[in-house]
Formats: C-alpha cells, structure tokens, sequence
C-alpha cells in the first residue's frame, strides 16, 4: 500500500471523526495509517526537507480542506470534530469526497481553493495544474498557498492568548517593521486601567521627535466606528498626530470610512486580523523558517569571455 494522497483522506478521515469524539492531529495519523494498512516504512518516510512524514503532512492539508468546506470543525486549537455537514455527507454514502467535488458543493471551499488573481493574472487553481503552468508558477502560487494557511494558524493562536501578549507582541511587529529603530524603550505598552485609549505608543524616528500611538483589540467580532471614533478622540487628548488600529478581526466600512475622515488632522492607519498575520510573516514576528529554496538562474557574466 503507497501512501495515500490527502484526496483519499479526506472521507476516512470525517469517518474517524464521526463517533463524536475530539480528535487531535496525532490521533488521525496513527488512525490513519493503520486505516490504510501503511508500513512502517510508509509511516516513517519524510518529506525532502525532513521537516515531518508525508502521512503527517497530508493529514493536515486533508483536515485543512475539510474545514474550508465546513465539513469539519475545530472548537479548540488542534482539536478537530466533525459537524452537522460533515455527519450528512457521512450518511450520503459517498464513496469519495476530492476537491473538485467539495469545489462544486461548497463556495466557501471553491472561493479559499482557487487563487484570487490582480487584475493582470488569469485565475488558476491553486491545486489542479496542468502544462501550462510553469514551475516557477507552481512555487509561487503554492509558496502563497503555504503562509495563507499559516496567516490562519498565527490568528488562532493569537486568539487564545492574554491581552497583554497581544499588546506587546503588537509593539515588537512594529519595531521589526522598523518603527522605533529596534531601541529598547523606543516601544512601551500602556494599555490597562487608566490607559486613556491607548494601548502602546512606539517612537517613529532615532530621536523620538515623533510618535505613533497604538490601540490593540484582540477581538473575535468585527470593529464598528465607534470604537474608531473613541480611538481618534483619544489621539486628540493627547496631542497625537499618528495612529494605529491593529485588531485580530476585521474592520467595517463605516470605520474604514471615520478613519479616512481624520487625513486632514490626523494619519490613522487601520491593520485587520488578515494583514496582521501576514506582516508577522513578513517581518518573521512568532514564525521561524523552516525550509528555504533556492531558485536559480543562469549567471551571464560567467560565461562572458571577456570577463577572463
């Protein structure tokens, strides 16, 4: 028996989950693999890079699909159930459930599967390639397929941490995006009792001749205009000119729209949950690297005769 692709897994895997029971990544491996009649060789094999097993590696992109198409569910970080879908799809006596069907079944599904192009790109699935997609195509489409699964991972965790990391680990995005130039006071956290509306407050230059203040809500529902409104009038009792609205939700319009309203006396800057774990991959905050490949081109110079 080969391994199995995580196509092939996804049905045995809302099987598992079926009993109503609590399932966690290493329970669904061992299950899994003892479904499927795997070697211990199989169960053994790791990817090239050596950083985990291929059975362990597609499990999880397999739970990850399941999820998208609200066939399963995770009520806690790293445990996995199946729902109320997922227990229809079971009693449907499907013989297989792939992408294409959970594409053609789920929007939710198809909207995360497919690859969102700029104006510019033509849409291409981001797991059905064909020979006209280049190899460079393939990295970098599957590169971005990578830390948008990550984006998701790093808010979860965020989610079930204290207010007060939240806000410190706020200040250290900052100051690794280059605000307050990496100094060990150019950052302090304000936020709790008496805070005034302001949770950090990090200095723009070397000097400190400019601040920007911080306001850091670790929030699961959306943030409205009021809490943008409170936001800018703490700003103006303190004088300040530069703010920054980081949350791990998202914003509504109408507060999208107060903040553009402050450019003639204030620079508001608005950062949701989805632009926030981007940019603490981006800037390597809470995320180590765990492979690194090299593209590489043929280097002209080299070959250049006169350069000898």
């Amino acid at each position: 028996m080969t391994i199995p692709t995580y196509e092939q897994l996804m049905l045995p895997i809302l099987k598992i989950c079926n009993d109503g029971k609590l399932q966690n990544m290493k329970g669904l491996v061992t299950k899994l693999s003892d479904h499927f009649k795997m070697t211990e060789e199989e169960r053994l094999r790791r990817l090239p890079s050596g950083s985990m097993t291929y059975i362990y590696n597609r499990v999880g992109w397999a739970k990850s699909h399941l999820i998208k198409a609200t066939l399963l569910e995770s009520p806690s970080r790293g445990s996995y159930k199946i729902t109320e879908e997922g227990k229809n799809q079971i009693n449907s006596n499907l013989s297989e459930i792939n992408n294409k069907y959970l594409s053609d079944n789920y929007e939710s599904f198809k909207e995360w599967f497919y690859h969102k192009p700029s104006k510019d790109e033509k849409e291409i699935p981001i797991q059905t390639f064909d020979s006209n997609t280049t190899p460079q195509e393939l990295i970098e489409i599957s590169h971005k397929k990578i830390n948008d699964k990550l984006s998701e991972e790093i808010l979860e965790v965020i989610k079930n941490c204290s207010p007060d990391f939240f806000e410190r680990l706020v200040i250290k995005l900052l100051q690794a995006m280059g605000y307050g130039h990496n100094l060990t006071d150019a950052g302090k956290v304000k936020g709790g009792v008496g805070d005034g509306g302001i949770d950090g407050i990090i200095d723009e230059d070397k000097l400190g001749l400019d601040q920007i203040y911080i306001q850091a809500k670790r929030w699961q529902g959306s943030v409205g205009s009021p809490e943008i409104q409170k936001f800018i009038g703490a700003l103006t009792s303190h004088g300040a000119r530069k703010g920054v609205f980081i949350t791990t939700s998202h914003f509504t319009s109408d507060a999208k729209k107060v903040a553009e309203s402050t450019s003639g006396t204030a620079n508001l800057v608005l950062i949701d949950g989805n632009e926030l774990s981007k940019k603490m991959i981006d800037h390597n905050v809470g995320v180590s690297v765990v492979e690194t490949y090299h593209v590489k081109r043929i280097d002209n110079d080299f070959f250049n005769d006169e350069v000898y």
